[in-house]
């Protein structure tokens, strides 16, 4: 007997569910350090840009193919177009990227959870830039470790999927993403008020335009970043929007969703600058600031301890509301072309995903997923999948949906699922050209460069992974610290 498919309880409860599954490590971590390394305010602009005119209007396509099919991604392109359609494809792809990326993520993750513990019980308390590294060296190889805080979260998110759409992912979302906000206000305003002036100085370099600063490098940078922190490409929103009603409103409510990834993208950047500029640390520091710098600069500050533990609470909470997201793609995928019950579906899906996710919690601590990886694909393990999702598989579903949706899609259909409910219909035209057009030349260019056929001179990636911790410049002596 087939299963009622279920729906979010409410308009505000699909709102953070969705903008939980955007926000994640990309926004707290990456952002600040890509923004520091790109001049700052020109950067900001540019990306605010490219959210807006390419991120948007995939985002929107992804929801709208949901709601109109009532279904997840694979059988929402066959209903779309045909039975046996090449651009079921599309979906597939999207599936098995959700599935890899959350093996390897659920790894990073991980190492949140346990940065809790170690700030909970004082370890960075006392240690100078060697010590701090030691720390983050010797957990990363730690095999023990790795799996363990692996099983943990997983378990976790796991947990959440299994409890459906209500009870599961909305509940959690309720209560984790008003946390989320809180936890960075707080750290905000701590930043604020006891940084020594760095506050003023992070809100002149965040929001400041120097054009100069600002390079072409730094451009697809901007363009590829939005793409990534908004999820799109994996069929994540097409699986959250299968669960929106049909008359729901598809265009207001990813305005709503980029809106809140945008602003804790840049309060993130308004708790990590201040710091960063008040105990003399590099704005441009690198993927290192958050798990080398961040614990030394946190602990300057009065009730630093404290502050530390709140910190890593806050990149946990952002990796656990991304996770199930991703966990929900394969989840949706099995229970609507297998018939499984969501129980069943998310607890096998978890079970697989984390057998899979053993190589990259090994890929510090075995020779094999280490070196001896590294020596067929010049990478370990974790970096070859990061790199397979990031640079390839994730830009070309966000082109296809584009593609899909811009040309293939009914212009009926199309039409009648963007204007349905919206007070934004007018615009129907003006997003027809940026999907069909913009946002799939502004992806293309971004792929391209990412396997090196354009050579720019960047990898546009979310960059989430061992390898560039390990690259980070060298760190701040707690002694310069006033």
């Amino acid at each position: 007997m087939a299963q009622q498919r279920g729906h979010w309880g409410s308009k505000a409860g699909f709102i953070l569910a969705a903008a939980g599954s955007a926000i994640g490590l990309g926004n707290i971590w990456k952002f600040p350090y890509i923004t520091g390394e790109n001049g700052g305010g020109a950067f900001v602009i540019v990306y605010l840009g490219c959210i807006a005119l390419i991120a948007l209007p995939i985002l929107i396509g992804e929801i709208i193919m949901g709601k109109t099919t009532q279904q997840s991604a694979v059988p929402a392109f066959r209903e779309l177009s045909r039975p046996a359609s090449p651009w079921m494809g599309i979906g597939w792809m999207g599936v098995l990227a959700a599935f890899l990326l959350l093996s390897y993520y659920a790894v990073i993750a991980g190492w949140t959870m346990h940065y809790v513990w170690l700030a909970l019980q004082g370890t960075f308390t006392g240690l100078d830039a060697e010590g701090v590294n030691n720390v983050f060296n010797e957990s990363a190889a730690s095999p023990g470790l790795n799996l363990s805080w692996l099983v943990v979260f997983m378990a976790l998110t796991t947990f959440i999927v299994a409890g459906g759409i209500k009870r599961g992912i909305e509940l959690a979302s309720r209560i984790m993403l008003p946390l989320l906000g809180l936890i960075l206000l707080a750290l905000m305003i701590v930043a604020a008020t006891s940084a020594k002036g760095g506050f003023s100085q992070a809100v002149d370099f965040v929001f400041s335009f120097r054009a100069d600063q600002l390079t072409a490098d730094g451009v697809l940078e901007a363009v590829g970043h939005a793409f990534f922190s908004v999820g799109v490409g994996m069929g994540t929103m097409i699986a959250y929007g299968s669960y929106l009603k049909r008359k729901s409103d598809a265009v207001g409510t990813s305005v709503l969703i980029v809106g809140l990834d945008t602003v804790i993208a840049l309060m993130a950047c308004m708790v990590l600058f201040p710091i960063t500029f008040a105990y003399g640390l590099e704005p441009d520091a690198g993927p290192g600031l958050v798990f080398k710098n961040m614990p030394i600069a946190l602990l300057a500050l009065p009730g630093g301890s404290f502050w530390a533990v709140i910190f890593f609470v806050l990149l946990f909470v952002a990796a656990l509301t991304s996770a199930i997201s991703l966990l929900e793609v394969a989840t949706s995928y099995v229970v609507d072309e297998l018939k499984w019950s969501r129980l069943k579906a998310a607890f096998i899906g978890g079970i697989l995903i984390t057998l899979v996710g053993v190589p990259s919690a090994l890929s510090n601590g075995s020779h094999w997923f280490n070196e001896g990886f590294a020596d067929i694909t010049g990478k370990n393990w974790l970096d070859s999948v990061d790199y397979l999702v990031s640079n390839i598989m994730l830009p070309l579903g966000g082109l296809g949906i584009a593609l899909f949706v811009g040309w293939r899609m009914s212009k009926s259909i199309r039409q009648s699922a963007f204007s349905e409910g919206s007070g934004l219909a007018a615009t129907y035209g003006a997003w027809c050209f940026l999907i069909q057009w913009l946002a799939p030349a502004a992806v293309l260019i971004v792929f391209l460069n990412a396997v090196g056929i354009l050579d720019l001179g960047i990898f546009a990636e979310p960059g989430d992974t061992q390898a560039e911790i390990e690259a980070a410049p060298e760190l701040v002596d707690p002694d310069d610290l006033e």
